[in-house]
């Protein structure tokens, strides 16, 4: 049984790693591209605006991973027609939220843009990269939906592979559109909105060759359904949240500090760690359809034998992500400072090494809220989640950048998960004492 679970651990969670590390490229790309074709402001204006991004992407995720944990749960179950109903009140879901954030595209972006700190040097670009990002919203959340309920109906590699050729396409835009075609901000956000496009004609190949289990058909919307798929996706919309809610207060902050430079220096360092973040992501996608699978059909054994490769896991990566960005600070930094400016290789390259050190317990906090939420604990993950991305990381910045300047801002985001990891131990421990009911049987 051992070798069985890890071998299905090996690969759920190596393609999720491989399919979040796509996703990461759409914001990793422009950042690489703006920084080199518009400098620091324009580097500065897009770490503005990816908040808003992040909170497109997490209302996606929380929509898909939710609606997906129950469909994997219930199809387990052998409750295929309760299944389907998730999936479509899902969809639905999704075209209201779509339909709020379009109108806000349209009608608000502007004052949008002027709330997220941007000033004269960095307001148009930043506009143009808000509002293009906000009329693609129902394809970001659509390919996040599909890309969950088709990872959960047993074709991961499917999903995989949607998310890795939306990234590249993306990369290969990008390019396009910034540099033969000259279109400057509006030709990041256009390549970035493409992408999930492209992504989902890949996930329709599920449909053509009639493999899925899950389809459109007449549905009610049912209230409990939407809170069902809401809590048990929240902690997934928190994590993207919290991000963008970080980005925001580091960026006030750092504008306070060290203006718009600082700001720019702080691009670099958070879609780096962007980068790192969805690696853990990845791997708590990865487990999050073999334990809501384990769970509905009562295999605790191999529930937990998952979180624990899980963790060791978790770790492993974690230090290596710390030893890259140790040996190799000046060199990652200059991939996005096409200028050579020292003073943003200085910021950024402090910012780096002491950011990356929260990774060991960020890591760690990111597999167990999806561990808790595929076993239907939404209430536990979401309190890590909030807990992690507001009332530990909020207070912490501005005390540390208040007593450190720029150094406590950097440090607040490990002092933030180590402070969440207790709390995330706290409930693994009670989890493991505790009678663990499942498909009608008690395991202790």
């Amino acid at each position: 049984m051992k070798s069985r679970t890890l071998t299905k651990f090996a690969k759920y969670v190596s393609l999720g790693i491989l399919g979040m590390l796509g996703l990461s490229f759409y914001i990793l790309a422009d950042t690489f591209f703006i920084a080199n074709r518009l400098g620091p402001d324009g580097l500065a204006a897009l770490n503005l605006a990816i908040p808003i991004y992040s909170f497109i992407s997490g209302l996606g995720l929380m929509l898909g991973i939710g609606g997906a944990t129950k469909y994997a749960i219930l199809t387990a179950r052998q409750e295929g027609e309760k299944a389907n109903n998730y999936f479509n009140n899902t969809l639905f879901m999704g075209f209201l939220i779509s339909v709020v954030l379009i109108f806000i595209g349209i009608f608000g972006s502007a004052n949008l843009s002027r709330l997220l700190g941007a000033d004269k040097s960095t307001f148009q670009m930043t506009n143009i990269y808000l509002k293009t990002i906000l009329l693609f919203t129902p394809v970001f959340i659509l390919n996040n939906i599909m890309l969950a309920f088709v990872r959960n109906d047993g074709a991961p590699r499917l999903s995989m592979l949607a998310m890795l050729t939306g990234s590249f396409s993306n990369i290969i835009l990008d390019y396009i559109f910034m540099y033969p075609l000259n279109m400057g901000m509006f030709g990041a956000a256009f390549a970035t909105g493409l992408a999930p496009i492209i992504s989902l004609a890949v996930l329709s190949s599920h449909f053509r060759k009639k493999r899925n289990r899950f389809y459109i058909s007449k549905f009610r919307p049912e209230i409990n359904v939407f809170s069902a798929i809401c809590s048990l996706g929240m902690s997934s919309l928190i994590t993207e949240l919290s991000s963008g809610i970080v980005l925001i207060i580091f960026n006030l902050l750092i504008l306070n500090l060290t203006g718009n430079l600082g700001v720019a220096a702080y691009g670099i360092v958070a879609n780096l760690a962007l980068v790192a973040t969805a690696v853990f992501v990845g791997i708590g996608q990865g487990i999050q359809p073999l334990a809501s699978r384990d769970f509905g059909k009562g295999r605790l054994e191999e529930l937990k034998k998952t979180l624990q490769y899980a963790i060791v896991l978790s770790i492993l990566i974690a230090v290596f992500f710390n030893l890259i960005a140790f040996a190799f600070t000046d060199k990652l930094v200059s991939i996005f400072n096409s200028e050579d400016n020292l003073k943003l290789a200085g910021l950024a390259g402090k910012g780096l090494r002491l950011y990356f050190t929260g990774f060991i317990f960020a890591g760690l906090n990111i597999v167990i809220t999806a561990y808790l939420s595929a076993i239907q604990r939404a209430g536990q993950a979401f309190f890590i989640s909030i807990g992690r991305g507001f009332i530990a990381i909020i207070p912490l910045a501005l005390i540390l950048s208040y007593l450190f300047a720029m150094e406590g801002v950097w440090l607040s985001f490990p002092a933030a998960e180590v402070t969440t990891a207790m709390i995330s131990a706290y409930y693994l421990i009670q989890l493991d004492r505790r009678e663990v009911r499942v498909t009608g049987e008690v395991f202790n």
